[in-house]
């Protein structure tokens, strides 16, 4: 994040494992996803529903919500790929 100049306001500690409830609220506050495995990109509009495939993008095999979850506004991007780090944080 700091070699994209990202200021953090808020970061959890990866002892502390956020699971699908943890998913599911940061869902509720939002109204956009963008989920990231490599360079698999998928977007979800959560604004009035939260399908449960968005869900399911958000975990990882443990169940465990994926890193880096982060939220912009309204907007919550998991995973990572550069394309769309480039896109969202310029």
């Amino acid at each position: 994040m700091e070699a994209s100049k990202i200021e953090v306001k808020d970061k959890t500690p990866a002892s502390r494992k956020l699971q699908e409830s943890d998913s599911r609220d940061l869902l509720s506050k939002a109204t956009k996803l963008i989920a990231m495995k490599g360079k698999k990109v998928t977007e979800f509009n959560v604004a009035k529903e939260i399908p449960e495939e968005a869900v399911a993008a958000m975990l990882g095999a443990t169940g465990n919500l994926r890193s880096p979850t982060i939220k912009l506004g309204r907007k919550l991007i998991v995973g990572f790929n550069q394309e769309v780090f480039e896109k969202e944080f310029r």
